[in-house]
């Protein structure tokens, strides 16, 4: 069994302890102490980091034989079984979890409290920490939650250790029932909450700082929150003011003003797309007449073979517009490289367009695929100009 100094002292920072065993687990470097400070993935909470004798510390498994087993950078040399070593946590990584989680009872109480729904599951992230919840919030129901909480916060409760055996627990007002054997840790956030926990809390709700609800879904028929507490919601307050500020001067207007300046610039964006569509479809009429025009007579029809600065569904566009006459055979390329290519054919006219698509991958590479009518393909390798040459020869020689 591993001495956990972080049951009774969280703000431990560093520790003394001595090396029991050095072994290895899945090609990784493993070392077990005497005692650890060091908090293992547990709980909805991850595993501190930091040194051990001056070896980085990459991960802290809690072991079924109640051992704690601390992974190594497998870089460092570890210390040797027998040996004296000194652990120093990663405080700003432990602080962090310890407001998060602290955090986390404040706000599931809030909601147990005021609307009598319990906590399913927690998880600590990277980023935001999330809480499940059994049914769905109305977002004046989550509001209201995250106000008491905070009042909570801001009154400087104190946050103690308790111990207690099954048979004494179950006779308090613990906010969930727990189902471990044994002696358990109660965290006792003064008159507000009381639950069997193992992990890592601030001594006193003040130094949550602050907690803040930052969204909700449906989730397993009923609800994740996510939230941010302390110096996570600091950095999230200064990330969204850095962008409210740079749109409120690209924008030239108040923050106040940015989800009606947003939706006017959404609907004005579709009126222009909508216009752009209309104008694009009025061009590719009069560039297919002007490339109807140049079309070459050959037995398998007017043949119209072109160069052309577009994307893929402007070189459609304007290959069916010109197809719309009877007897017109067109082959379009893009100027830009790798090419892009769209062979079709009018309704009466009888190359198969997709054959000869087929054909020119074959020898240019790239990928597509059509129909008879229709075919269109993209990375040939090759200039416009041999690509239609090719095209050509295809189509006139049948």
């Amino acid at each position: 069994m591993t001495e956990r100094l972080y049951y009774t002292d969280p703000y431990a920072r560093s520790f003394e302890a001595t090396v029991l065993d050095v072994n290895q687990r899945d090609g990784k470097t493993v070392v077990y102490l005497d005692r650890t400070a060091f908090y293992p993935t547990s709980g909805g909470q991850p595993f501190d980091t930091g040194t051990l004798g001056g070896v980085h510390i990459v991960d802290v498994v809690d072991d079924d034989d109640g051992r704690i087993a601390h992974v190594v950078d497998g870089r460092d040399r570890p210390p040797a079984a027998g040996s004296a070593v000194t652990g120093e946590i990663d405080w700003i990584r432990r602080f962090d979890h310890m407001q998060q989680h602290t955090g986390q009872h404040v706000l599931s109480a809030a909601f147990d409290r005021l609307f009598k729904v319990r906590t399913v599951s927690f998880h600590l992230g990277a980023d935001v920490s999330t809480i499940d919840l059994a049914r769905e919030m109305k977002p004046e129901e989550i509001a209201a939650a995250e106000a008491d909480a905070n009042r909570v916060v801001w009154e400087d409760r104190p946050v103690a250790i308790r111990f207690a055996s099954k048979d004494e627990a179950a006779a308090m007002p613990l906010r969930k029932e727990s189902l471990r054997d044994g002696t358990l840790r109660l965290i006792d956030v003064e008159h507000w909450d009381l639950s069997a926990c193992g992990g890592t809390h601030v001594a006193r709700t003040g130094a949550i700082g602050i907690i803040a609800i930052a969204s909700w879904e449906r989730f397993k028929g009923g609800q994740r929150i996510g939230f941010l507490c302390g110096g996570r919601a600091l950095a999230r307050f200064g990330a969204m003011r850095d962008t409210v500020t740079a749109s409120v001067r690209l924008l030239s207007v108040l923050p106040q003003e940015l989800p009606a300046t947003i939706e006017r610039m959404q609907i004005d964006a579709k009126d222009q797309k909508r216009a752009m569509a209309a104008l694009q479809v009025d061009l590719a009429g009069f560039r297919a007449e002007s490339l109807a025009a140049s079309a070459e007579d050959t037995p398998a029809g007017r043949l119209v073979l072109h160069a052309v600065d577009g994307d893929a569904t402007a070189l459609k566009s304007l290959a069916q517009a010109v197809v719309a006459k009877p007897g017109f055979v067109v082959v379009l390329v893009s100027i830009a490289t790798p090419s892009l290519a769209v062979i079709a054919r009018s309704a009466d006219a009888a190359t198969q367009a997709q054959q000869v698509l087929a054909s020119l991958i074959a020898s240019f590479g790239g990928r597509g695929g059509g129909k008879p009518d229709l075919a269109q393909g993209g990375g040939l390798h090759g200039v416009a100009d041999a690509i239609l040459g090719e095209a050509r020869r295809l189509i006139v020689s049948g």
